[in-house]
């Protein structure tokens, strides 16, 4: 069965599938949505140092060609990887992860060679997985859109029909570096007062903390403490809601979403964040539209499922580069074009997998959603 390779890097932990296209890519028809066929997950080992992260993840990549083969009767066509930090996509290359410790690697490059020619294409993980939310996901359907994932830091996907936006130098909506509070908490950035310092998960929990005494408390027992009333966690909850609702709004006063996409570990508190969160945008925004503002769809999926579409955009490509019945191109090629801009000319794949899939029950909740806090 035709299928792809999809493999999302985090900062302990790496989640991969095989999607496969229930109906070919070529032929001028509108093809189905491909399935999950396979999961796995595993550890990408970083206490052993950058060398073995890479190493862990080519094998990774190795073993699922292998299980294509032996179980879908055929190679996979093409993969794509999601890893975090500083990524180079238009030139294949993982610049720079501080979670995971390495510098300019040839991702691209080592991932084809390691699966014998099998094109690759690279992307930065959270705008993978803004191109999730934005095909599949929570702004299935909206022209313009930007996916915010408030967890260790804060990023942002800029979606523009179908595509992400990667920016010239490929750091286009990093909104976390946006400074709400001047003067405020130092950033690691080198500001002062940067978003993701007052309104991230992480932000969250070391401001509840010290609110609360207790060391050991995290974002999510401050949601709960400002589900019951505790008027020290509602103090704590207010300022991080007030400062992300002034970074959207400078947001949307630049882009002009139709759809705000909250994601990550502090959207999972559900209306507690998102009502307040509502009427701060609403209150902020005076000639601007205001944007529907919704809770992301794919949790930590996402970023899966876009690899996945990487994937199936490099096999669009290359046919539509070979020209109608003409050959397929090189499995050697490793010039493939910036991949976080990608046309929408992928199927989308369905939210779940399929009878008999083998995930288990891992999650990587150290996943890096910001460059600069990579």
């Amino acid at each position: 069965m035709k299928h792809v390779i999809a493999l999302d890097v985090g900062g302990t932990g790496m989640k991969a599938a095989l999607v496969g296209a229930d109906t070919a890519l070529s032929g001028g028809t509108d093809p189905g949505p491909p399935r999950l066929l396979h999961e796995a997950r595993r550890p990408t080992g970083r206490e052993r140092g950058p060398e073995a992260v890479v190493e862990s993840i080519l094998a990774f990549a190795e073993d699922l060609l292998a299980y294509g083969e032996e179980h879908l009767g055929e190679s996979a066509v093409a993969a794509g990887v999601a890893v975090p930090g500083i990524v180079d996509a238009e030139n294949g290359i993982a610049a720079y992860a501080a979670n995971l410790g390495w510098r300019d690697v040839p991702m691209r490059r080592l991932l084809s060679e390691r699966l014998h020619g099998v094109p690759v294409a690279l992307g930065h993980d959270v705008r993978t997985g803004g191109l999730a939310e934005g095909r599949v996901g929570a702004g299935r359907g909206a022209d313009r859109f930007l996916f915010v994932p408030l967890g260790t830091g804060i990023a942002g996907a800029i979606g523009i029909d179908g595509r992400v936006e990667p920016g010239a130098h490929g750091f286009a909506g990093e909104i976390g570096h946006i400074v709400v509070r001047p003067g405020g908490v130092a950033c690691p950035c080198g500001q002062r007062g940067c978003l993701e310092r007052l309104a991230s998960a992480s932000a969250v929990t070391l401001a509840w903390a010290e609110a609360s005494g207790d060391p050991d408390a995290d974002a999510a027992d401050c949601a709960k403490a400002v589900e019951s009333g505790d008027p020290r966690a509602l103090a704590v909850w207010r300022n991080a809601v007030e400062a992300l609702a002034d970074g959207l709004v400078t947001a949307l006063t630049l882009l002009d979403p139709r759809m705000l996409i909250i994601g990550g570990g502090l959207a999972e508190a559900g209306e507690t964040l998102f009502v307040p969160l509502r009427a701060a945008v609403e209150e902020r925004v005076t000639f601007q539209k205001l944007p529907e503002i919704v809770p992301a769809a794919l949790g930590d999926t996402a970023g899966c499922l876009g690899a996945g579409l990487l994937a199936w955009d490099l096999v669009a490509e290359t046919a539509g580069a070979a020209g109608p019945g003409g050959p397929n191109a090189d499995p050697d090629h490793d010039t493939a074009p910036g991949t976080d801009a990608a046309p929408h000319t992928a199927p989308s794949p369905s939210l779940s997998p399929s009878p008999g899939s083998d995930s288990d029950s891992d999650s990587d909740s150290d996943s890096d959603s910001s460059e600069v806090t990579a």
